[in-house]
């Protein structure tokens, strides 16, 4: 099974590597941007020859960069599809609806360990944060299309794994605004789009 690394993750020193897609630099890290896979390539060594007939071996720097995961769908690969979600897992999940009383989310990951198949889930308005729990408000907590970092708490109903955010860890890790621009969190309550610099609420997970 693949491992997974989610936006704000350190992947290394920028003094050790190239950044390449779905990654970006921030105080001399190479930081996730994305959810997915990391992907490092290192072009061939280069030999130049000095007057004195001396080869040199220069070492390139390595690429590093954040793929999208590909799921598992033949037969030979790894049987992803047995990975079921257990309470007390950490998964990541993408919110599909809401309403006044949950939110509901397809979990594509366990564990860091990609799905092979999608699992249903659901988070419910009391087991959004900790703190005031009755004055939360789903739609200011997430919106279609988020990607959410949130634990197993119940095995629910036939349908449905419980799902919470309660822990400063938890919460929305990767979103984009109305206008459909990437937000990156500024708070633990808010995030801000890269483009317009436009705020949106959300109940946002702790950055690594």
């Amino acid at each position: 099974m693949s491992s997974l690394v989610v936006p704000g993750q350190p992947l290394g020193s920028a003094s050790a590597y190239i950044p390449g897609p779905g990654v970006h630099i921030f105080n001399g890290q190479i930081i996730a941007s994305l959810v997915g896979q990391v992907v490092t390539t290192t072009p061939p060594s280069s030999s130049s020859s000095s007057s004195t007939n001396t080869t040199t071996t220069t070492t390139p720097t390595p690429t590093i960069s954040v793929q999208k995961p590909i799921l598992s769908t033949t037969a030979t690969e790894e049987p992803n599809a047995t990975l079921l979600p257990e309470v007390s897992s950490t998964v990541l999940c993408r919110i599909t609806r809401i309403n006044t009383r949950q939110a509901t989310a397809s979990i594509f990951s366990v564990n860091d360990h990609i799905c092979g198949d999608e699992f249903q889930g659901v988070i419910r308005v009391q087991d959004v944060r900790l703190t005031e729990v009755d004055k939360v408000k789903i739609f200011n907590s997430f919106r279609p299309g988020d990607i959410v970092r949130a634990r197993v708490i119940s095995l629910g109903d036939q349908s449905n794994y419980y799902l919470s955010t309660a822990g400063n860890e938890l919460g929305v890790i990767m979103a984009d605004s109305e206008m459909g621009d990437q937000m990156y969190p500024i708070n633990w309550r808010e995030m801000k789009s890269t483009r317009t610099g436009v705020v949106e609420e959300r109940k946002v997970a702790k950055p690594f």
